[in-house]
């Protein structure tokens, strides 16, 4: 039986204009210049006997500001937190580092673990109580940097900040203590109570969240001005499996 001659035709066609795939793959590079050294400006207060006994690491808590404390003026970072705290004449047990974000950048950005790294080579830290909390943009940046370094700290404390949810599943194992206001209309509550139900869901029975029922986005003062805060950092430390 004779094939009718246009389809034959038309698969020839097809076949010779056909676009040629190459089955191969080309390694290349993308390169963007460095036009600066990447760092950061920071506070650092250091405790009351660190220089008397050469031999002992200290915690170090890292304190990350809200958005408002942007900039290259350090003393901007002096206005809540724990460093406002050193600058009214509070001493800490132990060393205190609080680094300044940069006008228009946000700490998911910054080299904030890099600057631990430094922390780390250049004062004696007891690297199994390394703290991070922060305020609003810093509470953020305190879930980000946990969830990104998960074995680094011994406990986080996150006051009017967020997080992504699935990251949770990062952090299982460490101690977390949030903090938030009840009337926020700058980062609704939720944003903490849900991250605080997914590690709770997740095994970490011991992450809890304490809400300021009137408070609205200002939920640090109390936070920072309320010594239990401390005493529950100094109580954690990183174990050896950890």
């Amino acid at each position: 039986m004779k094939l009718p001659a246009f389809p034959v035709i038309l698969s020839i066609l097809l076949v010779a204009f056909a676009p040629v795939i190459r089955a191969d793959q080309t390694p290349e590079q993308f390169e963007v210049p460095v036009t600066a050294p990447e760092g950061l400006k920071f506070l650092l207060s250091l405790p009351d006997g660190y220089e008397a006994d050469k031999e002992k690491a200290w915690p170090l808590m890292v304190f990350l500001h809200g958005a408002g404390e942007r900039g290259d003026n350090l003393d901007l970072v002096k206005v809540h937190g724990p460093p406002k705290r050193v600058e009214a004449g509070e001493k800490f047990p132990f060393i205190l580092a609080s680094p300044q974000c940069p006008a228009g950048s946000w700490w998911s950005d910054e080299p904030v673990l890099e600057l631990i790294d430094h922390l780390e080579s250049t004062y004696r830290v007891d690297k199994t109580r390394i703290y991070l909390t922060g305020l609003s943009m810093g509470g953020y940046g305190t879930w980000h940097f946990a969830t990104k370094a998960p074995k680094r700290f011994a406990a986080i404390a996150p006051v009017c900040g967020g997080g992504i949810p699935y990251k949770m599943q990062f952090i299982p194992h460490l101690p977390v203590w949030a903090f938030h206001g009840g009337q926020d209309s700058v980062v609704p509550l939720d944003e903490s109570a849900r991250l605080i139900k997914i590690l709770r869901k997740n095994s970490n029975s011991g992450a809890k969240l304490t809400v300021y029922p009137k408070a609205n986005h200002d939920s640090w003062t109390e936070t920072y001005d309320n010594p239990e805060l401390y005493k529950w950092f100094l109580s954690k430390s990183l174990t050896p499996n950890q």
